[in-house]
């Protein structure tokens, strides 16, 4: 937009500067164009007037005297004629028999007027005619054509013309200067907006500054940074409550649980019912830990969006730790877990190691829980120049491509005959505490067959 609007004030600042500048250049060639006639016509006047003296006293003497005067002077040609077409007068190179100064003297004793001068230029070159009848109207008895050169005058508008010229591009550079100045002043509040509205749109706080540009963009952005207060509130009003909710059944939920595990020894007979309320209990337990911690990933959010210190691990240690950590439920489970290859080289990425180990048990866990018996489960990394990506694949049955589309939703769970009963929150934390850290969690169809998670996540640089 700055770069449409400068295009626009800078065209019209110029339009502006032509609108003035092309008829100054104009009147300055006409005004010395006028100067030239008006002082060759007086120059022909006067040798009109000694010309008639000549045809009067018949002493031609004088005429021709001033007439070489004037040739060495100015450098121009003159020739007078009387009515019979002899040459009274040559002077300056000019002679009768030129064809120009002939037809000139053809229309003068025909009282036609002279030839008008063009208009001059800088690259006007060459002579200007001007040539008057001698006597009266009814009476001609003579005729004078001086020849008068351009260059001079010329030189004058040119030098004119390049002192407009050199005051325009000023004035235009001082236009464009102010266009410049004009645009950074409309157009930056307009990017601070821009900025501010994608920071609330990503759950961040804006901070629009308010005092700069126009009055209505003024207004405009202390409604932004009023929306964004009102935003992050109702967001940590959501987080608080998923964590109070959260919190304060923790203590019914652990009286229930040692309720239900005193009737263990408690039950005759047919222990169904009792074992049912077990796992139901387990689940809650599970669930609450796992609203839990989501409300935990989401606070950590957006403390991070908020400036928070970033914190940084080994992700190839981290990886090989929970890989051991996972193994003996694989094997449980009557899957395996291949360990990474080795590399030489840590990779640090900017992640705290215990959200790492969190991530990567989740994925582990779905891994080993829904890849079934016989599964192979493989783990590996790879480091970019910038992300580093880790990859937790198994050949199992996998995911369709619409459940792999929802996968990452709260509460989703994984549909199928025999598939285990999670509470839907895993991949979603796991999504949420990646995306805080600047990272992206996709998963992607294993080939043959199976499932590919793959976690990238950006390199360590460092405290910001």
């Amino acid at each position: 937009m700055r770069t449409r609007l400068l295009v626009v004030l800078v065209a019209l600042a110029l339009a502006v500067v032509a609108a003035f500048a092309v008829p100054l250049l104009t009147a300055t060639a006409e005004q010395r164009t006028q100067q030239l006639v008006i002082s060759r016509t007086a120059d022909v006047d006067r040798f009109v007037v000694l010309a008639q003296q000549a045809v009067d006293t018949r002493d031609p003497a004088a005429l021709a005297g001033d007439a070489e005067r004037y040739a060495q002077l100015y450098g121009e040609g003159v020739v007078i004629v009387d009515a019979r077409r002899a040459p009274l007068v040559q002077a300056g190179g000019l002679t009768a028999g030129d064809p120009a100064v002939h037809a000139l003297v053809e229309a003068a004793m025909r009282n036609e007027p002279a030839p008008r001068v063009e208009r001059l230029s800088p690259w006007s070159a060459g002579s200007a005619y001007f040539a008057r009848p001698v006597g009266t109207g009814t009476r001609v008895s003579g005729v004078v054509v001086l020849r008068a050169s351009v260059t001079a005058a010329a030189a004058d508008v040119a030098t004119r013309w390049s002192t407009i010229g050199a005051g325009a591009l000023l004035v235009a550079v001082v236009f464009v200067l102010l266009a410049v100045v004009l645009a950074r002043w409309m157009v930056r509040p307009l990017h601070e907006l821009e900025t501010g509205v994608l920071a609330v749109a990503a759950g961040h706080r804006a901070h629009v500054p308010e005092r700069a540009g126009p009055r209505e963009l003024r207004s405009l952005a202390a409604e932004v940074n009023r929306m964004s207060e009102a935003v992050l509130e109702a967001a940590e009003q959501q987080h608080r409550l998923v964590a109070d909710a959260s919190h304060q059944l923790r203590n019914p939920m652990a009286a229930l649980r040692l309720r239900v595990d005193s009737l263990a020894g408690r039950i005759e007979g047919d222990d169904t019912t009792y074992r049912a309320t077990v796992a139901e209990v387990e689940r809650l337990e599970k669930l609450l830990d796992g609203l839990l911690a989501l409300a935990l990933a989401e606070s950590t959010a957006t403390r991070v969006a908020a400036g928070g210190a970033d914190e940084a691990c080994d992700l190839a240690s981290v990886l090989a730790e929970r890989v051991d950590a996972w193994r003996p439920a694989a094997e449980d489970a009557g899957s395996a877990i291949v360990p990474p290859p080795g590399h030489d080289e840590p990779v640090t990425v900017r992640c705290p190691e215990g959200e790492l180990a969190q991530i990567l048990d989740v994925l582990l866990d779905n891994a080993v829980h829904y890849a079934g018996r016989g599964a192979k489960i493989t783990t590996d990394w790879e480091a970019g120049p910038d992300t580093a990506t880790l990859v937790v694949r198994d050949d199992g049955p996998g995911l369709s491509t619409e459940d792999r589309a929802r996968a990452t939703e709260r509460f989703w769970r994984a549909g199928g005959e025999g598939a285990p009963r999670g509470t839907g929150l895993g991949l979603a934390i796991a999504h949420q505490q990646v995306r805080t850290r600047g990272g992206v969690l996709e998963l992607r169809q294993a080939l043959p067959h199976g499932l590919e998670a793959r976690v990238t996540l950006p390199l360590w640089e460092g405290p910001r």
